[in-house]
């Protein structure tokens, strides 16, 4: 095999012509300014022909199933094996995929709990075993000689009734003597019972004492017993204490039988173990009072109960303002003053006798009479009945997920969750920590035959832990759904899949692995990387952070800018001689020469403050934050402190649900103060832009808008008579019909993957020849629609208000991208900003609350710069921002610090610091402080 992969002509995207030459089997970095080619030559190009010439080595029925790649746009590459790509995109977002089925580790865990669980009663917490009948005789034996026992075949089990039957059928089999409520009887008595009784009915079946040669008749008598009573026997030792024996899993005082346990048992995907009312989920949807009256402050008129119109004449306003009149409520009364009566009537149903006539908008005057069934179940029916997916959605918004009320969110049957390993059924070992599990396991103490039998199953289980653990994911537990997981920690965990595979000779393809990830754990992290190529892999990583590229082998530096400007190789060799290319801008960060500066002084703010009180979300320990307005404010920690429990679920989410009277429910937490301080608060995430692939920068930012007016208002355009809406490419009129605006066209290719051709009518330019007559400054809509954010600026330099939006872009770091790039195309850094640079552009309140959630994703040192001066400009227009963040050079620029933490996990959830960045790097107990302090010193 040969020691080098080299590339040779890439031209994918805007890689121009790139001729490559990378090591086998190192760690080797790819860098550079976002949209500078990085992703092109790394995932489209180098791992897209690994994949590629691997499927292509498959059958063609085998290739249906994997799907098939096509081939990058490079002259040749050699020195190729199988390549993998662990992105950020992968992770199912099924709701039954978890942290634990993902890793496997749960695969292993399931046959563990089947060879060596020990099984509970699940009434009584008894632990109960199975005999075979030479066990049972072998116990019997080990009683003092010339014992007297007798061995009994319990039928009946406090049971209500007279049993004449069971009498009936003892008789039959021949038995003499019953036991019925602890007192001997002869079965050829007339037994009478109290049916309304429960009652206890034994078959004596022998009668026997301990000595010598008894081993056969002992065998005979228990297995006749058991065969009478479902494989339960009982032993009464005369002057002693009874012993019960089954042949199944089963409490001999509950009665209650556990099945045969297989590995399936375990498994919530499975009808034998996923408990029977969620099958297998952990939860179900119910009506959420809180969505339903989200604002107690208003009043009924004033639309108090969302799920309703508060309109006068319309059907439920009217049932409930004759409710509120039988409680002598006032429907212009806040609600939050309503008798407890009331409450519990509209929510849960009133039973008393309503009579009443309304004018109805559609059908004029309607009679009612009757009850109401109230709004919690009246919604939960019309969701359970409604075909119309118009209805649904709408009851949607008023729903949550709740815990099962039977499984309580463990996902299995009863009977699954009653085996334990160690103390500890399947669900309580996969909700602790990582951490905590290696624990648990470490210290496990099994008997002799079980640890043979566990061995092999503890061996796979710890090893996967401990990969966990490596990459800085120690605070996360098995059971943690995987659709819950950051982009970087669904990274992580198939990383740590991957170090356990022990393949060798394959190419791995990264992409910033390091994203989320606190500076404490990264060394971790490098680490784990380095065990992928010293067992023989290479390793190609897409990456920003400064600690990932001082520990490459070698790094490749592709640039100089982005977009059009960029596509060629800057720079390659290690971070040393990287640093000495004056070309490069990523060795001019790395070396010093360039930086992001310190702020020269703080901003005070503007006094006023949100504050929550008693926020206990996840790992959050009923803490009570402050964060201060019209300052930058950074929330920083370790990975799992509760960084996001904090901001998205509980600030966000009540920001959104008082202010912008959103239907989202908070985390947990007491109260919040400060409202009256803000008029707005927008989220700007990593979502894509749009729904559609037709969603694109232009078309998001509002700048689609303004340009089509311009062409409207070309002389061509009015001699035709074109209004604005002849230029979208989302209605006819204009637009391209074969292609419905698209410009593509897919053809399905049944077991081959779909193609995607350009329409042959439009040629791939979305619109009618008709349209594309009419040109401002010499181009057509589609020509506009193909320009770069930096082109767009130079042709529409007269125009102001389009101006003000494109240079948003472009002060975003977004100049390298096309108006009418896809949102399917867009990374999340991308379509993040995009968001920002929408909201820049928006005329400011100067009391708005911008939260961003590690913005810095997929960001160059340069870009970032660029970043931070965008969030400083949102600041000094009066607004707050707030930012999760692990990146130091945006910590240190920010006005305000909340480091929470000290640990990930259970180890979380306290506030460590608050303060500013100089302030934090003398507490003691941060280890964000413990980091930030060279950055400071720079």
């Amino acid at each position: 095999m040969k020691d080098d992969i080299i590339v040779k002509g890439a031209r994918v995207n805007n890689l121009k012509n790139v001729d490559l030459r990378i090591p086998r089997n190192k760690f080797v970095v790819f860098t550079g300014l976002s949209g500078s080619g990085k992703s092109s030559l790394a995932f489209d190009t180098i791992y897209a022909e690994g994949q590629r010439r691997y499927v292509e080595s498959l059958s063609s029925y085998a290739r249906q199933f994997l799907g098939q790649m096509d081939k990058p746009e490079v002259d040749y590459i050699e020195g190729m094996s199988p390549s993998i790509s662990i992105d950020q995109k992968t992770t199912s977002k099924n709701p039954r995929s978890t942290v634990g089925t993902v890793t496997e580790i749960y695969d292993y865990l399931r046959l563990l709990y089947a060879r060596v669980g020990h099984a509970f009663c699940p009434e009584c917490g008894e632990e109960i075993s199975s005999y075979t009948i030479d066990q049972m005789v072998d116990d019997i034996l080990k009683l003092e000689e010339r014992t007297r026992i007798q061995i009994l075949s319990p039928i009946v089990r406090h049971r209500k009734g007279q049993h004449k039957k069971v009498f009936e059928k003892i008789k039959k089999e021949g038995f003499l003597r019953v036991i019925v409520d602890g007192e001997m009887m002869d079965i050829s008595d007339e037994i009478e019972l109290d049916k309304n009784k429960n009652h206890d009915i034994d078959i004596v079946v022998d009668r026997i004492i301990v000595k010598e040669g008894i081993q056969s008749r002992l065998a005979d008598s228990l297995e006749l017993a058991t065969n009478m009573s479902e494989g339960i026997a009982k032993v009464n030792v005369i002057d002693g204490e009874d012993m019960i024996f089954s042949t199944k899993l089963a409490c001999p005082h509950c009665n209650i039988i556990i099945e045969e346990v297989t590995p399936r048992s375990f498994s919530f995907n499975s009808p034998l173990g996923a408990c029977d009312e969620c099958k297998g989920l952990g939860f179900s949807k119910e009506v959420s009072e809180d969505l339903v009256i989200p604002n107690k402050e208003l009043s009924i008129d004033e639309g108090a109960v969302a799920c309703y119109s508060n309109s006068k004449g319309t059907y439920y306003y009217e049932i409930i303002a004759h409710i509120a009149k039988k409680f002598d409520f006032s429907t212009k009364e806040p609600i939050k003053n309503a008798p407890k009566e009331f409450m519990d009537a509209i929510l849960h149903g009133y039973d008393g006798k309503l009579s009443f006539t309304f004018n109805s908008y559609f059908s004029g005057n309607k009679k009612y009479s009757g009850g109401f069934e109230g709004i919690l179940k009246n919604l939960k029916r019309r969701y359970t009945e409604s075909s119309s997916d118009r209805m649904l959605d709408r009851i949607d918004e008023f729903m949550e997920e709740v815990p099962c009320p039977k499984c309580h969110g463990t996902r299995l049957k009863s009977s699954s969750l009653a085996i334990k390993v160690g103390g500890l059924n399947i669900h309580e070992l996969t909700e602790l920590s990582i951490d905590k599990s290696l624990k648990f396991f470490d210290e496990l103490e099994l008997s002799k035959s079980e640890s043979i039998i566990a061995e092999e199953l503890l061996k796979e289980i710890k090893s996967r832990l401990e990969f966990l653990l490596n990459v800085g994911l120690e605070y996360l537990s098995l059971s943690r759904m995987a659709g819950t997981l950051s982009g970087g920690e669904a990274q992580r965990i198939r990383l740590a899949t991957q170090i356990g595979s022990q393949l060798v000779g394959v190419i791995y393809v990264l992409d910033e692995p390091s994203i989320g990830l606190h500076q404490r754990d990264n060394s971790k992290l490098l680490e784990s990387l380095r065990d992928l190529t010293d067992i023989g892999n290479t390793l190609i990583v897409v990456e920003h952070d400064e600690d990932t590229m001082f520990a490459a082998d070698q790094i490749v530096d592709i640039g100089p800018l982005a977009g059009v400007n960029g596509g060629k190789i800057v720079a390659q060799g290690t971070a040393e001689e990287i640093m000495k290319v004056s070309e490069s801008i990523t060795g001019a960060y790395l070396s010093g020469r360039k930086k992001i500066e310190v702020p020269k002084k703080r901003r005070e703010g503007n006094g006023k403050s949100i504050k929550i009180i008693g926020a206990a979300e996840n790992n959050l320990k009923n803490v009570d934050v402050e964060f201060p307005l019209g300052k930058f404010v950074v929330v920083t920690g370790v990975s799992g402190s509760g960084k996001s429990s904090l901001v998205n679920e509980i600030l966000y989410k009540s920001l959104a649900q008082k202010i912008n009277k959103s239907r989202i429910k908070p985390g947990k937490y007491k109260s919040i103060e400060g409202l009256e301080n803000v008029d707005k608060v927008v989220d700007i995430d990593q979502s894509p832009i749009g729904r559609t692939p037709r969603s694109n920068p232009a078309t998001y930012t509002g700048a689609f808008d303004m340009i089509r007016d311009i062409f409207a208002n070309t002389n061509e355009a009015k001699m035709k008579g074109y209004q604005k809406g002849r230029f979208s490419f989302n209605v006819k009129g204009g637009r391209c019909e074969a292609c419905k605006g698209d410009g593509i066209l897919k053809v399905e290719m049944h077991f081959l993957p779909d193609v995607y051709v350009p329409c042959e009518v439009c040629k791939g330019k979305r619109y009618n020849r008709e349209t594309l007559e009419v040109k401002y400054k010499g181009k057509n809509i589609s020509d506009v629609l193909e320009m770069t954010v930096d082109e767009a600026i130079d042709y529409f330099a007269n125009h102001e208000r389009v101006l003000r939006k494109l240079e948003t872009l472009r002060d975003v770091g977004l100049s390298y991208i096309k108006l009418g790039q896809s949102s399917t195309s867009l990374s999340g850094g991308e379509a993040q900003r995009v968001k920002l640079a929408t909201e820049l552009s928006k005329r400011p309140t100067g009391k708005t609350i911008y939260i961003l959630d590690e913005p810095t994703t997929g960001l160059h040192a340069e870009d970032i710069n660029k970043l931070i001066k965008v969030l400083d400009e949102l600041v000094e227009r009066g607004n707050t921002v707030i930012t999760i963040e692990h990146n130091l050079d945006v910590i240190k620029c920010a006005d305000h610090i909340i480091d929470l933490g000290p640990d990930g996990g259970d180890g979380g959830g306290t506030i460590v610091f608050t303060g500013t960045p100089e302030e934090i790097v003398n507490c003691e107990d941060s280890f964000t402080g413990k980091f930030l302090k060279p950055k400071l010193e720079d």
